[in-house]
């Protein structure tokens, strides 16, 4: 059963070769380290706070590999500041 209030780490930015993405991030979920127990993510609702207390907004959207890492796509871009911080499933 997948908890609100559960705190992942946010891994980078989705990359191409010339190109980044910031909208789309990299999870990782304390707890979650195979791609079926990651599955259940998806579909849910995680916020990262700025230290300025600014909330942006994302969705957990699909698997990455098969060690728990997940793709978020937030409404908004993130910043660099934001890589190696917490984020915090919501719904």
């Amino acid at each position: 059963m997948v908890v609100a209030g559960l705190n992942g780490v946010i891994l980078g930015y989705k990359r191409g070769l010339k190109r980044q993405y910031p909208r789309y991030v990299y999870l990782k979920f304390n707890g979650f380290s195979s791609e079926s127990e990651a599955s259940r993510l998806i579909g849910r609702r995680v916020v990262w706070r700025s230290g300025k207390g600014l909330k942006f907004i994302g969705k957990i959207v699909k698997l990455h590999g098969r060690k728990g890492v997940v793709i978020a796509r937030f409404r908004t871009p993130l910043p660099g500041q934001a890589i190696g911080s917490r984020v915090v499933l919501v719904g």
